[in-house]
């Protein structure tokens, strides 16, 4: 199907925001005199601009214009408990008053027992704490090249694993490459060659791409639910495969537990599929809201990081690593998760597909056909997460990302900028598409959540914009 002309209906969306919300746009005026592009984070500078956020709790954000909205975004999936839970501000107020909190430049108890808890509920053996996703992954990468001799990156195509080197080849679809673009500037034209990309839930695929390569591939860093790749959950068959695999050709196989950690239970998601990785990066949800990541995993490997490795891998740290802010806030956080794992995950889990459903509805009600990504499968019990897509053909699979980001399959241009302004003028936030349920979400923000979405749809189909025949 020939895709929708989007440039008439984004124009007078922008307009409209513009007009709707006057302090973030002098707000973003002023930004991008000193910020490139207004901001620090590129997925966060949506057009004409970005809401300029004043507060922010629980499921609601207050913008610079007095705007109460309804968030989905939720700290890019970090905030499970809603955004500045009590839970979490109130151990931090009481440290801040009593003289602890910044940075000392020392160790203290809290690394040691946030590395505790976290070992005993992801089956590790040893972690190492950073401050972002993209650090975790990379130094994970190191580790295993370090520790096979080896050179090859073997990842799923539209895995979003972070700004490192390894990682920035095949994230986005590309009409003329699918997966195997290179998506920056500056990488040394090695590094490209040294990364290998493979399908998501194709696990003939996995056995075609070790046969070829096996010998050379270093490791397999998968994402066992994709992130921002769609939104997905592996199937048990390909994570069992991708552990027989890399077992066999000596391979270090990386779960890439981000987004997924903590999000359907209280600790790693490989569990539920029975898989132990050899390392697993974590981030977001540990951090209670506070920038922390790690990598956690066999101590063989990790060793190399470290005296009984002859510290061969550079994993030393940063100023912020091991933040005692930051571990006070892991801390509380995973104590919290793990105290009241059997309320919250199955209501998070009952959450997420009403919401699923009432997306799906809303649009299919106005005639605009529409499936959500997100949903569990036989090892994850329920979802909290959700994406929104618009295929042409109802039958059309989504599996992998390849599945919902071809813009011959799906209208990724609905599900992008258009969906995204269109709702924000409804007082909705979500994320081209996609966000997650936190704690504070309650059914009467899932009513407000579609007649946001009904609203959109209507004003969709006013303008002729209708599913395929």
């Amino acid at each position: 199907m020939k895709p929708q002309d989007y440039t008439h209906l984004l124009s007078q969306l922008k307009a409209e925001y513009a007009a709707y919300a006057p302090r973030s746009a002098a707000l973003n005026e002023r930004a991008h005199k000193v910020l490139v592009d207004g901001g620090s984070h590129t997925l966060r500078l949506i057009e004409p601009f970005p809401p300029r956020i004043a507060a922010a709790h629980g499921a609601w954000l207050t913008d610079e214009d007095g705007h109460t909205i309804l968030d989905f975004w939720q700290g890019h999936l970090a905030n499970i408990l809603g955004h500045n839970p009590e839970v979490i501000t109130t151990a931090l107020a009481q440290a801040f008053a009593e003289g602890f909190g910044l940075q000392t430049g020392f160790t203290d108890r809290l690394q040691i027992e946030v590395a505790e808890l976290l070992c005993a509920r992801t089956g590790t053996e040893l972690a190492r704490f950073t401050t972002s996703g993209t650090l975790a992954t990379m130094y994970a990468v190191l580790l295993a090249r370090a520790f096979t001799g080896r050179e090859g990156v073997l990842k799923v195509g539209g895995g979003w694993h972070g700004g490192h080197p390894w990682a920035l080849k095949g994230v986005g679809f590309h009409d003329q490459q699918g997966y195997q673009h290179i998506e920056t500037a500056g990488l040394p034209a090695a590094v490209c060659e040294e990364v290998l990309v493979t399908r998501f839930n194709d696990p003939d695929m996995l056995h075609d791409h070790f046969r070829r390569y096996g010998d050379c591939i270093a490791c397999f860093i998968v994402e066992p639910f994709m992130g921002a790749g769609g939104f997905m959950p592996a199937t048990r068959e390909y994570l069992q495969t991708a552990r027989e695999l890399t077992t066999q050709y000596g391979a270090v196989l990386i779960f890439d537990e981000v987004i997924a950690g903590f999000r359907f239970r209280a600790g790693d998601t490989g569990a539920l599929y029975g898989v132990q990785p050899d390392l697993a990066t974590f981030g977001k949800i540990i951090g209670g809201g506070m920038p922390v990541a790690a990598v956690a995993g066999r101590a063989d490997i990790m060793n190399l990081a470290g005296r009984a490795g002859g510290r061969r891998v550079k994993f030393s740290g940063g100023t912020y690593s091991g933040h005692p802010a930051s571990m006070l806030a892991a801390k509380v956080m995973l104590h919290y998760l793990i105290e009241h794992e059997a309320d919250i995950y199955p209501r998070l889990a009952a959450l997420g597909e009403q919401t699923r459903r009432i997306l799906e509805r809303a649009f299919i009600q106005e005639g605009i056909y529409a499936r959500c990504t997100g949903d569990g499968n036989d090892a994850l019990p329920g979802s909290s997460i959700f994406m929104l897509h618009f295929p042409y053909a109802p039958d059309h699979p989504l599996a992998a990302p390849d599945d919902v980001f071809d813009p011959a399959v799906c209208d990724v241009a609905l599900n992008g900028d258009v969906l995204q302004l269109a709702l924000l003028l409804e007082n909705v936030h979500v994320t081209h598409g996609h966000g997650a349920l936190s704690t504070a979400h309650t059914e009467a923000d899932l009513a407000f959540l579609e007649a946001a979405c009904r609203n959109v749809a209507r004003r969709l189909g006013k303008i002729g914009i209708k599913s395929a025949d």
